[in-house]
């Protein structure tokens, strides 16, 4: 009987803290829906990959930044990060256009760039003095300026964006490659156009082979030229193969020896990249970069391969918020007015 009833206690006992135990999760328990929030995953659109794009905003042109930003948000569903490079006395002026505009919805960083760093290494060439604009050499130093991302698509500012950027980001770049751009001699279909403004598509328009340093690289004159206004780039190849220090290095001796200048093909910018990363880079799709828009008031591309473009550029002296210029009706569609009316297109009638 004695051993029946200690049974009988324990049973209870155990019985109590059961029941216990049970009331206890009933007042503690985080509904499963608040659980899931708290669990440390991150959202679908969290673990969605980040695609970091790079574009200067440059006192003067600002407008043409923020339509290049709206044809890229308006043209993809991506989780895309806008870096955009500023001076220090032109960050308020973008940041508030972005934040009074349609763009406040983006996903954006401003970043300061200290021209400093370009003390000593540009030669001053007055033939197109715009070219020497310390935005212009933002693409020589993405590692410094771009820190946690692997990869990232680096834009000049003159460019529209008319298919999904997240296609530019897929671009496989070949192993011990630092960078991808697109070839001067890619695509038949610019061809007509870059005989008609005489434009110049080889290393020989951008390096001068009278001088005994282009010579001893020997690189011929005649390679295909690439252009720089679109980068897919590799960070850690880049940092490993210290693209900037050897872009640096050029930029010097171009100082010391007067090796290219802005006379030349493309511009300042150019010409120590094609030295840098001749045969060292991958390829972009054609219709990726449809450029030369700005070499010629006149020349135009036909509208059904205009259509067919990816990303339109309008390189070269005639910019599309400028007058004159072309096909300025597929740039404008993009833009955005500026909410403080300081940047105005300049157009026949205005």
């Amino acid at each position: 009987m004695a051993l029946l009833k200690k049974i009988n206690q324990l049973l209870l006992l155990l019985l109590v803290l059961t029941v216990c135990a049970i009331l206890y999760n009933k007042v503690h328990q985080v509904p499963l829906a608040l659980r899931n929030e708290t669990v440390d995953l991150e959202s679908p659109e969290e673990m969605e990959e980040e695609i970091p794009v790079v574009i200067c905003a440059a006192a003067g042109r600002m407008g043409a930044a923020v339509a290049a930003i709206s044809s890229i948000y308006s043209n993809t569903e991506a989780n895309v990060l806008f870096y955009i490079v500023g001076l220090k006395t032109t960050i308020p002026h973008i940041r508030k256009w972005i934040e009074n505009s349609k763009l406040k919805e983006i996903k954006f960083k401003v970043v300061e760039f200290n021209p400093m760093v370009l003390k000593g290494k540009i030669r001053q060439d007055a033939s197109r003095p715009e070219l020497l604009q310390p935005l212009n050499f933002v693409r020589f130093y993405l590692p410094l300026l771009i820190q946690k991302h692997e990869k990232v698509i680096y834009l000049d500012d003159d460019v529209i964006v008319q298919g999904d950027i997240q296609e530019l980001y897929d671009t496989k770049l070949a192993p011990g490659h630092a960078a991808a751009f697109s070839d001067d001699c890619d695509l038949p279909s610019t061809h007509e156009m870059v005989r008609s403004v005489g434009m110049q598509n080889t290393y020989m328009g951008f390096l001068d082979y009278r001088k005994q340093a282009i010579r001893d690289l020997g690189i011929s004159p005649s390679t295909c030229s690439f252009n720089p206004g679109v980068i897919v780039a590799n960070m850690s190849e880049w940092k490993h193969q210290r693209i900037t220090k050897q872009l640096e290095k050029w930029m010097q001796r171009n100082v010391e020896e007067n090796l290219y200048s802005s006379t030349l093909g493309g511009g300042v910018a150019t010409s120590p990249m094609l030295i840098v990363f001749h045969g060292k880079y991958s390829s972009i799709n054609p219709m990726w970069h449809i450029r030369h828009l700005g070499w010629s008031p006149d020349a135009r591309y036909s509208e059904q391969f205009l259509q067919e473009a990816k990303l339109l550029h309008w390189n070269g002296r005639y910019k599309p918020w400028d007058y004159p210029s072309v096909h300025t009706d597929l740039w404008e569609n993009w833009f955005i007015p500026d909410p403080s009316g300081k940047f105005k297109l300049t157009r026949p009638d205005s």
